[in-house]
């Protein structure tokens, strides 16, 4: 979805931001509202965060990028020109070495806020069951 709302001009800055730093908090939340998942312990919410990041920067890319080229290429529309000059103007190599550094970032970011759900979620549960 970030990757179709990326194409319009001014809601691209509010897609990327979604992506990488909420994209695992949403997926995390809704696993857990679903009991489909329970996070258990720190390094398997860092894991899970981790791979929910870098699936979701790779799926962006791969909705993302073919629509930019077809956008600007046909129609001579960018909604971000930085973007579209590198889509226009780069060979294959360095887009995909780009979206893998991009993918690693948003792991990374998407690591540590599902790291802050496990702790907030251990917080909760502390506050509605009290040790005596």
């Amino acid at each position: 979805v970030c990757g179709l709302v990326a194409l319009l001009p001014y809601l691209n800055g509010l897609a990327f931001f979604v992506l990488i730093c909420l994209s695992s908090i949403i997926i995390v939340l809704t696993l857990m509202k679903l009991n489909i998942l329970k996070l258990e312990s720190i390094p398997e919410s860092l894991a899970i965060g981790g791979i929910i990041g870098f699936l979701s920067y790779i799926a962006f890319s791969i909705v993302y990028v073919p629509f930019a080229i077809l956008l600007i290429r046909v129609f001579k529309y960018s909604s971000n020109y930085g973007v579209s000059l590198m889509l226009g103007h780069s060979n294959l190599f360095v887009i995909l070495m780009i979206s893998v550094f991009l993918a690693a970032f948003c792991a990374t970011v998407n690591g540590i806020t599902s790291l802050c759900i496990y702790y907030i979620g251990k917080f909760i549960e502390n506050l509605n069951n009290p040790q005596q």
